[in-house]
């Protein structure tokens, strides 16, 4: 089975700084993205990386694990659970442009079911629209206010 590829770029008007304060701390997802809640399963080490989080939207749970973190530049993330899908991985990419940031979301995977890669890739991919938009939309609050979001029992 081939590996499926969503790739979202855009521009903010957020600074990088500002954009990796928010992907950098997980607790804020549930505020920029359709996601309800977040808990921290394991968190991470010295380097920042190896945080495994959990994050619910109705009866969705999916674990994933930070395995990339490069302060102001890159996020990157896997799949542990959730989906059915393999070797999952998105890759956030930041780089300054003026006031701004360009950003490149970049997620990759196999379907664990024949013929079902479009229809996870379809489903991920407006879930990753969203997520830009969330994003887009909170960093450039003039206020620049960063709530964290609610947790849900394990």
């Amino acid at each position: 089975m081939g590996v499926q590829e969503i790739d979202i770029r855009v521009t903010l008007e957020a600074g990088p700084d500002t954009v990796w304060r928010l992907l950098d701390d997980s607790s804020t997802w549930p505020d920029w993205t359709p996601i309800e809640s977040y808990k921290q399963i394991e968190p991470p080490g010295l380097d920042g990386l190896g945080e495994v989080r959990s994050f619910r939207t109705g009866n969705l749970r999916v674990r994933e694990r930070i395995v990339e973190r490069i302060p102001g530049e890159r996020f990157a993330y896997v799949l542990i659970s959730g989906l059915a899908v393999r070797d999952y991985r998105a890759e956030i990419d930041l780089e300054p442009s003026g006031q701004g940031t360009i950003m490149r979301w970049h997620t990759t995977f196999r379907p664990k079911f024949p013929g079902t890669g479009w229809v996870y890739r379809r489903a991920l991919g407006t879930a990753t629209r969203n997520f830009v938009d969330g994003l887009a939309e909170f960093s450039g609050r003039d206020d620049g206010r960063v709530e964290a979001g609610g947790e849900f029992p394990a």
